[in-house]
């Protein structure tokens, strides 16, 4: 690792139980180590977040410059018209 610069961080009770659990469990070596990996999945779920937000505004232009919508109780009334002598299966 390059530079690393020390700072405190107030936790619950229940989260320093659970940083040094996952230490004397072996699953880490030191409480850095935990909180640089919580730390990771932090930084992926925001990227994760933003590239959703992004498709998501996306979808939404998409939808706006395809054109005026159609009245869905227009759409199911006809749905209904059309099936409505259609045989049962």
């Amino acid at each position: 690792m390059a530079r690393v610069e020390k700072i405190s961080v107030a936790l619950p009770p229940e989260m320093v139980g659970a940083v040094r659990d996952a230490v004397v469990s072996g699953e880490y070596a030191s409480t850095s180590e935990v909180i640089r990996d919580a730390l990771r999945d932090w930084t992926l779920k925001r990227k994760v977040a933003t590239i959703e937000l992004d498709e998501m505004r996306r979808l939404v232009r998409e939808g706006i410059e395809s054109g005026p919508g159609v009245d869905a109780d227009l759409v199911f009334a006809r749905l209904r018209a059309k099936y409505a002598g259609a045989p049962e299966e």
